[in-house]
């Protein structure tokens, strides 16, 4: 059975909207898939998909064949992942650094008697 990970359209006529699928090559566009792993609004300018990128690296890892859209689509959501992981790191440093400036200390001053 060959296994294609591919855009599945849904949505109104002149609004497209996608479903990231895992489906049999031989399955029509919209019929029977395995499993959805993400969405694609092409309409939306920015961020426009949400892709379980875990999920489509194991389907690719037991020879899935991505389209060139969700490819491009996976590239795009590891990278966005990977900044938002490098910069949640700085923030936490950085939050943990003022708490600490913001506590007091737990000696008390010491008297000059």
């Amino acid at each position: 059975m060959a296994v294609s990970i591919r855009l599945r359209r849904e949505g109104a006529k002149n609004r497209p909207y996608y479903k990231v699928v895992v489906a049999d090559s031989r399955s029509p566009r919209d019929g029977k898939f395995i499993e959805i792993i993400g969405t694609y609004d092409p309409k939306i300018p920015s961020h426009n998909s949400s892709l379980k990128v875990e999920r489509a690296e194991y389907w690719i890892s037991k020879g899935a064949q991505p389209s060139d859209t969700v490819r491009s689509l996976i590239k795009k959501n590891k990278k966005m992942t990977t900044a938002a992981k490098a910069s949640s790191h700085p923030e936490r440093e950085n939050a943990q650094a003022t708490q600490e400036e913001s506590l007091p200390s737990p000696l008390p001053p010491e008297s000059s008697t």
